[in-house]
């Protein structure tokens, strides 16, 4: 077994990827769910899609902003108890939601979502798993969250759908909320405090880490490109089944084209996470993002037939979350996993922004055209960007001045 920083309960890392990936599965699963929400609770409700979008874009943004703290007490005290405090946010933003009645209430419900997922999501585990595997496995272990995540968005999806079918979407967000008591035990194996072995150099403060970071354009590089890829995403799965609705498709279409993203996904990770033997990141990167432009480009000039849109999502879903092993491993090879979660949630941040203007840039666009021709134009627009922001990136650790010795 590898050394690792989580020595204070040691645990093989296998167990501790599985958990982490498991608990992924959850929280991830149930955020790809509420573009399913959109269209029933607007036209309940009454309320336009821009006010549906918002709230679903302040959960994000307010995730990104939580992420650089509760990856922070992660690197400190453990995730553990950052995974606890995510299922109950979650679990209490569903229930604001169900009581919601207007575009406020949805706003407060977001908040709590934002916070669930900050504690719940991918971004919160990725330290303690990049702690726990050895070095040459690091990549693939983060790939495994990842792909955690795509199985939970596989049952995630005709779960919620099934649910709505026979209870109706408002007893369905209850459910949800019963749902995530299932990422409470899974809590265990990734707790305990991070500590570092005698045999290991004494780690730098958190400030110290953050003016490291601050002072390198790879980092900020590598955050421009991020931002790209939470635009594209959220934009993508919170909109798609209103899309496929104004298309006069059948709503199934929409379920089936975001399980095979889900499909998609699992082999794009799994292939990221390998592709690090073979290729740069800052590589894989770019040809993601460039991969992502083209694809985009179908849902302009392809006609829209169900099998159109399913076959553009199964391909998107090979360069979905393949993003997140290969943005967090060039964070633990810049700087070291002491601070990856934290790092590693700054980045995320960027990435939260994006998908707030994704999501919420969406809705107000269709409610301003009809239309969601516009979006497909800045996303294909913004995947160049991102493949050409990639290619400058230094793939090597940082040059560090050694600390004097401490006076005697």
């Amino acid at each position: 077994m590898s050394q690792t920083l989580d020595a204070a309960r040691p645990m093989p890392w296998g167990s501790i990827v599985l958990s982490a990936a498991a608990v992924a599965a959850v929280g991830m699963g149930i955020r790809q769910t509420m573009g399913l929400f959109l269209k029933p609770m607007t036209m309940e409700l009454g309320i336009g899609r821009e006010d549906f979008a918002l709230a679903i874009a302040v959960a994000n943004l307010v995730w990104g902003f939580a992420a650089p703290f509760t990856g922070a007490i992660a690197d400190t005290y453990g995730a553990g108890r950052v995974v606890v405090f995510g299922a109950i946010c979650t679990a209490l933003g569903l229930v604001f939601m169900w009581v919601a009645t207007d575009r406020a209430h949805l706003l407060f419900s977001g908040v709590f979502l934002g916070l669930g997922v900050a504690g719940a999501g991918v971004n919160a585990l990725v330290g303690a798993v990049g702690r726990a595997a050895p070095p040459h496995k690091r990549t693939q272990a983060i790939a495994a969250i990842g792909m955690g995540s795509g199985l939970g968005i596989l049952v995630a999806l005709p779960y919620t759908h099934v649910l709505m079918d026979w209870v109706g979407w408002k007893t369905t967000l209850l459910v949800l909320a019963a749902t995530c008591v299932l990422m409470l035990p899974l809590a265990i194996p990734v707790s305990g405090r991070p500590v570092v072995p005698a045999s290991q150099e004494k780690p730098q403060s958190l400030m110290a880490a953050l003016r490291e970071a601050s002072r390198h354009h790879s980092f900020w590089l590598l955050n421009a490109g991020f931002f790209v890829c939470g635009f594209h995403v959220v934009f993508f799965g919170i909109h798609l089944p209103a899309f496929v609705a104004d298309k006069g498709l059948d709503p199934k279409v929409a379920v089936i084209s975001l399980l095979l993203v889900g499909v998609g996904n699992l082999i794009g990770t799994y292939l990221a996470g390998q592709s690090s033997r073979y290729m740069e990141k800052r590589r894989a990167l770019s040809l993601i993002y460039a991969i992502r432009a083209v694809i985009f480009l179908g849902f302009l000039f392809l006609p829209m037939t169900p099998l159109t849109i399913m076959g553009l999502s199964a391909a998107l879903g090979l360069v979905w979350l393949s993003t997140i092993p290969l943005t967090s491993g060039l964070v633990a090879t810049f700087y070291g996993p002491a601070w990856m979660t934290m790092l590693y949630g700054v980045v995320f941040l960027s990435h939260q922004i994006g998908s707030f203007l994704g999501v919420w840039l969406g809705g107000y666009v269709y409610d301003t055209t009809k239309s969601y021709d516009l979006m497909w134009w800045i996303c294909v627009a913004l995947g160049v960007v991102a493949a050409l922001v990639h290619w400058p990136i230094e793939e090597k650790a940082v040059a560090r001045v050694p600390m004097p010795a401490a006076a005697v």
